[in-house]
């Protein structure tokens, strides 16, 4: 499986941007997702994930209520619709499928990674 992630840019705090994770395949819809992201000098961190059904979703505190992350199993695609940002929100955006049909908030669980798209949030 191969993902593509796209969407980043640059925007003001309050804005609101939408990232897409395309993946290659058939089995995109047997995959739970999940987005990761990594500010400059921090660790990866968890941001939201989706079961292969869409029906479950984690998020990580700070997001909750302002990011809401969705799939679309006929166009391989998962999204992260992300509003109000904050200046703290900016960093490379990964996403993640994982083999298995339960969300995960768990990178190591996670066995494909995207390449990064970078938000940045300006204050």
């Amino acid at each position: 499986v191969q993902l593509q992630a796209s969407g980043g840019g640059l925007v003001q705090a309050g804005g609101s941007l939408r990232l897409s994770c395309t993946a290659s395949g058939r089995t995109f819809s047997t995959y739970s997702m999940g987005w990761f992201r990594q500010a400059p000098g921090k660790e990866r961190e968890f941001v939201a994930a989706i079961s292969w059904t869409g029906g479950s979703t984690y998020y990580e505190d700070s997001v909750k209520d302002r990011f809401t992350i969705f799939r679309d199993n006929a166009k391989n695609t998962v999204f992260l619709q992300m509003n109000s940002l904050k200046p703290e929100d900016t960093a490379v955006y990964y996403c993640a499928a994982a083999r298995r049909g339960g969300a995960t908030i768990r990178g190591d669980e996670y066995d494909y990674w995207g390449q990064g798209t970078l938000v940045t949030v300006s204050s």
